[in-house]
């Protein structure tokens, strides 16, 4: 019933806003695409339908109401920021056939050391590091068995701190896999959803991977150095009461056997698409500025797209030991998210509508009242708003909703797009607070081990010094 009542909702509300602008003399087009943009976010928020399912509407209604051609809005849906996600997941996919993502996280827990508070440190930052190259959700299911079998072991632990080291122990593994997604481009889709929208809207203000990855890598550091002495204090975790031994984590690495040929060309193949990403564009160290490889091959031709697909595409060239396959076969990227891909498609189809039927202007005009404000305000409150939003809704459909909305606001009270799109982008994935607002947090909730109340506690503070981080940094940051 609730089902039928969203999917009903969704062009009821785009038709109630449809004439409530005609009747505020709002030109047809502009009244048609904020149709198109209400139904479209009242059927992502409420999950109507299957997500991938919502975001091939454009594709119907923008060429039905005459906004724009089905060739134009099918373009939308193979924008070249796709493939950077696309090659990213290959790479990903890679690691996780040959096993190195375990190899790595176990080695990075053993490194720590063995009390309580350095393993959970371990966990926190071998997850951490995995998520800038793989989707939060996939870091989370990987590192998940690493995560039980030492929380399995009740017999190491004081029978008054189990609980609280069994579920700091998970919920760190969910806030470490968010937080590090945040760092680089590849991180998480919000991320590239972002990337993707400032290439179409603002190609002068393109963001790179190395440009993200400089705000995104400190801003996450700094993150996850609050969330693990939230998670210290709110859990009581200390080095005095617990004896913990993580011979069993090294048991494990050991039964992987040595590093075989295979895990040590993907790690290579890992290692040079990173360089190739940080130095595609070139940086500025003091008074010297470094050009970055792309201009060998002249501005605009190669992007961090190409840079993934061609090294993602040397993975299905490269042998495997056996003789009798590759590195990746064609079998081993078959589950990769068709979902994820129409939604960027949808998003941007929804961007160029926006943009082509003057919603864009009209909201600017509209929303000119802000320039009252002071910028750390409007940031403040920009930042908790999607937040909340974000722990309600996709925070996928959250930025694509929000991002063309932003670039409206800036417009309007004259200030640099990114001084709004970039916290947005950021804040959408501050979902800590609720089991259900993020894949990992629904994960580690699913154990066992963990109650909703305890996520809530720990993601309430988290919540609440990431938004502080963030307006600061944003205030800092010079544009």
């Amino acid at each position: 019933m609730l089902k039928r009542l969203a999917i009903i909702s969704g062009p009821v509300f785009g038709i109630l806003t449809f004439f409530l602008l005609q009747n505020n003399g709002a030109g047809i087009s502009v009244s048609k695409m904020a149709l198109v943009t209400v139904w479209m976010a009242v059927w992502w928020i409420t999950e109507a339908l299957e997500i991938g399912a919502t975001s091939l509407l454009p594709f119907v209604l923008l060429p039905v109401l005459q906004l724009m051609k089905a060739e134009d809005v099918a373009m939308q849906y193979m924008e070249q920021t796709i493939f950077l996600f696309i090659g990213g997941f290959f790479l990903a996919y890679a690691m996780e056939k040959w096993n190195l993502h375990h190899r790595i996280a176990y080695r990075i827990i053993m490194i720590t050391g063995s009390s309580p508070l350095r393993i959970l440190a371990g966990i926190m930052l071998a997850t951490y590091l995995i998520s800038w190259w793989i989707s939060n959700t996939a870091t989370t299911l990987m590192l998940l068995g690493a995560v039980l079998a030492i929380i399995q072991h009740e017999e190491l632990f004081e029978k008054k701190a189990y609980k609280n080291i069994s579920a700091a122990y998970l919920i760190a593994l969910a806030y470490s896999a968010t937080i590090g997604g945040m760092a680089t481009l590849v991180g998480t889709p919000t991320n590239m959803i972002f990337a993707g929208y400032m290439e179409e809207q603002f190609p002068q203000y393109q963001v790179s991977f190395l440009q993200w990855s400089s705000l995104g890598i400190p801003f996450s550091a700094a993150l996850l150095i609050c969330g693990f002495f939230i998670l210290k204090m709110i859990f009581h975790i200390n080095n005095n009461f617990v004896t913990a031994d993580k011979e069993f984590i090294k048991k494990k690495y050991l039964a992987l056997g040595k590093i075989t040929r295979e895990q040590k060309t993907v790690m290579l193949v890992f290692m040079v698409t990173a360089l190739l990403w940080m130095t595609r564009s070139g940086f500025h160290i003091g008074g010297a500025n470094i050009p970055g490889w792309e201009n060998y091959f002249g501005k605009g031709y190669i992007k961090d797209s190409t840079v993934a697909i061609a090294m993602a595409m040397l993975l299905f060239i490269i042998p495997s030991s056996d003789k009798k396959g590759f590195l990746l076969q064609w079998e081993d990227v078959k589950r990769l998210p068709f979902h994820i891909i129409l939604l960027f498609g949808g998003g941007f189809s929804l961007a160029k509508g926006i943009e082509i039927s003057g919603l864009g202007n009209y909201l600017a005009f509209q929303l000119q009242f802000f320039k009252d404000y002071p910028l750390w305000m409007i940031v403040g409150v920009l930042v908790i708003l999607i937040t909340l939003m974000s722990e309600l809704a996709s925070n996928v459909a959250t930025i694509t909703l929000m991002l063309p909305i932003l670039a409206a606001l800036a417009k309007a009270i004259h200030i640099h797009p990114l001084q709004l799109m970039l916290p947005a982008t950021f804040a959408a994935s501050f979902g800590f607070m609720l089991h259900i607002a993020t894949a990992p947090n629904t994960i580690v909730y699913a154990t066992g081990f963990v109650p909703a109340k305890k996520i809530m506690r720990a993601g309430v503070l988290l919540n609440i010094v990431a938004v502080v981080l963030l307006t600061l940094m944003m205030m800092m940051y010079q544009f």
